[in-house]
């Protein structure tokens, strides 16, 4: 590993890895087919029920008119319910269906059989090596979410 090259390889690595995990996915799951941005908003929808929109576009680090097309998308297509917030009526709060639900749950639990398939055809040190790397891949997450919120 060359201490210059190793982050762009590990950019590219993890950036390949994702995108061919949602195009196999997105070819399995039914429709309506949703795109990466739908499912990471209707991802932290679930896990924060009653988030706003501003909120999730924080999150998210995308635009709130960004956003607010996506929650039109997903409310259209049954997964989300916007509601008035009752502390100020000019905002929404975002509600998950429990068809959004069931669509994350099929979601996982074919993204976990995708990558337990390919993981189990890696030669046991990759494998090891996969799994040593986990808690280091999330501390790099949690310090990208941290700098993304002080900007």
């Amino acid at each position: 590993m060359e201490p210059e090259t190793f982050p762009e390889e590990l950019a590219d690595a993890l950036v390949g890895v994702q995108r061919l995990i949602r195009r196999r996915l997105r070819r399995q799951m039914p429709d309506p087919r949703l795109r990466g941005a739908e499912v990471e908003l209707l991802r932290l929808v679930v896990t924060r029920p009653g988030i706003g929109i501003s909120d999730a576009a924080k999150d998210l680090g995308l635009a709130a008119n960004s956003v607010s097309t996506l929650v039109n998308q997903l409310a259209k297509a049954g997964y989300l319910v916007r509601e008035t917030d009752p502390a100020d009526r000019r905002a929404a709060r975002l509600l998950p269906t429990p068809a959004a639900g069931t669509r994350l749950r099929e979601w996982r639990r074919r993204r976990a059989e995708l990558v337990r398939r390919h993981v189990s055809r890696l030669d046991e040190e990759d494998r090891r090596a996969l799994h040593a790397a986990i808690p280091a891949l999330r501390k790099l997450a949690d310090a990208l979410h941290e700098e993304a919120e002080e900007s």
